[in-house]
């Protein structure tokens, strides 16, 4: 705990409540043991905090730009990425180590800390943790980018080239933690494959591999 902490760069008055935020339901049912009243928090926090972060950042932001970032800065695999940087897959308490790996479970647990460190001090404190892991990942022109499906799709089309075609090809793994592996054509000689925890997440992959291809 005294190394997670170094990399949280918070020191916790209560251990118990960063213990409680690593705890998978798997360990326990019971919710003021495992991280799934901290995550409920957590999002809550993280929500108000980036949308503050935002309107600060940018001022003469239209309300729906400013929609637009937020959504792309709180969804899952944003905060699974963060969860990923800070190391957390390594200090999830879960009977099955693969569990770990999951973009939702990094999720609740990135948010559940973020609840444990309001919890345990303020908000002010939840702030600066957000902020502190956040920032660098906010780009000012965030809000006019568009996700890989959609900026293939204009591609194509800009070279009057038929849609891409996405296909399922292997779905592996547990029933709890699947991996999708996608591919996305447009001819026998131009193709790329994904891989996600889910299918949304497989083809956004394979549609950025195949973007690299007219970089």
């Amino acid at each position: 705990m005294e190394e997670l902490q170094d990399i949280l760069q918070y020191k916790f008055n209560n251990e118990r409540l960063l213990h409680q935020a690593l705890t998978h339901s798997s360990m326990t049912g019971n919710e003021h043991r495992n991280y799934e009243r901290l995550e409920f928090l957590g999002d809550r926090v993280l929500g108000m905090t980036m949308a503050h972060l935002l309107y600060k950042m940018f001022p003469h932001d239209r309300e729906g730009v400013l929609a637009q970032r937020h959504v792309k800065l709180v969804c899952a695999e944003m905060v699974a990425e963060v969860a990923r940087r800070l190391h957390l897959d390594k200090y999830i308490i879960t009977k099955e180590k693969e569990t770990a790996q999951s973009v939702n479970v990094l999720c609740d647990v990135g948010e559940a800390v973020i609840g444990a460190i309001y919890i345990d001090s303020n908000i002010e404190e939840a702030i600066a943790f957000v902020e502190r892991n956040w920032r660098d990942m906010i780009d000012v022109d965030m809000g006019a980018q568009k996700d890989y499906k959609t900026r293939l799709q204009e591609k194509f089309h800009s070279m009057r080239l038929p849609s891409p075609v996405y296909e399922v090809v292997e779905k592996s793994g547990s029933e709890h933690l699947p991996v999708w592996r996608v591919k996305v054509a447009l001819d026998e000689q131009t193709y790329a494959f994904g891989e996600g925890h889910n299918k949304k997440t497989a083809e956004q992959q394979a549609a950025a591999k195949l973007l690299e291809t007219w970089q």
